[in-house]
């Protein structure tokens, strides 16, 4: 998606199809031109005080554009104005649209990379890593791999074995995220097949540990960047329509966009949006 400006359609008919959308964005094609600016405090909400915090700009510039994609992401879903849009966290950090849970959603950037992830009726988690990080190296089996990968590993190629291993961490980072747990989750304490089959989580030995309920996808995006997704069903079933006003009542809606002002919950007259 290049921008705030982008053919949104195409991520409500991925969740009419599929019930998952995968978007992923460039860092320069959301950087907020005013930082301070009074559309980014609007469309920030709650957010505001953390990106107040940070020091470095570009974390601070990171911060600020993977939130505002976040937001639209989820704004074309809940078919609202991105600034009424407000994110909660998770005491392990995991972010989830407040007031409506009807869409499920998970963040990952890496550098100029910028990917979100949506769902209905399911439980989802994104991550993204360059495809030619170094990661293979002793430890692996303390602090990455189960013994069963590890061994995999080592039977591979010289050649293939970061491709392989970073392919296995954004998996790893994917599901962790999915279930909530992000980085207390031990990574040593699950696993995946270091091909590319579709499969499920492996326990420790290689032996299944989830079933149909999951679904894995992993990609391979230009600049290079691997993008891994989970996907878990619910149980509750997939909801068809994602519209806020089918969920929240309208009088609600009304009143949250009149309090953000109509200058600054109303769309930008031109490129200078924020």
């Amino acid at each position: 998606m290049s921008g705030p400006k982008g053919d949104w359609n195409r991520v409500r008919a991925d969740l009419a199809q599929h019930a998952t959308a995968l978007i992923y964005a460039r860092l320069d094609d959301w950087l907020p031109e005013a930082v301070g600016g009074p559309r980014l405090r609007a469309l920030l909400g709650r957010d505001w005080n953390r990106f107040l915090d940070l020091t470095h700009h570009e974390v601070r510039a990171r911060f600020a554009a993977s939130r505002v994609l976040l937001k639209f992401a989820a704004a074309a879903a809940l078919r609202v104005r991105p600034q009424v849009v407000e994110l909660g966290y998770t005491p392990t950090g995991r972010p989830y649209l407040l007031g409506y849970d009807g869409v499920q959603i998970s963040l990952s950037h890496t550098e100029d990379l910028l990917l979100v992830g949506l769902a209905t009726g399911a439980t989802i988690g994104v991550d993204a890593e360059r495809s030619d990080r170094a990661l293979y190296g002793p430890g692996l089996g303390r602090y990455l791999c189960t013994p069963r990968e590890v061994e995999l590993l080592e039977a591979l190629p010289v050649a293939e074995r970061d491709p392989a291993l970073v392919r296995l961490w954004t998996l790893k980072e994917a599901y962790s995220k999915a279930i909530g747990l992000g980085m207390q989750f031990r990574f040593t304490g699950f696993g995946f097949d270091t091909d590319d089959t579709l499969t499920g989580v492996r326990h420790p030995d290689g032996t299944p540990g989830t079933g149909s309920e999951w679904s894995f996808r992993t990609y391979y995006l230009e600049g290079p960047f691997t993008v891994s997704v989970a996907v878990g069903d619910a149980g509750f079933g997939v909801t068809d329509d994602t519209r806020a006003n089918t969920m929240l009542d309208a009088g609600i809606v009304d009143a949250l966009t009149e309090a953000l002002g109509d200058e600054e919950a109303g769309p930008a007259d031109d490129d200078e949006w924020w």
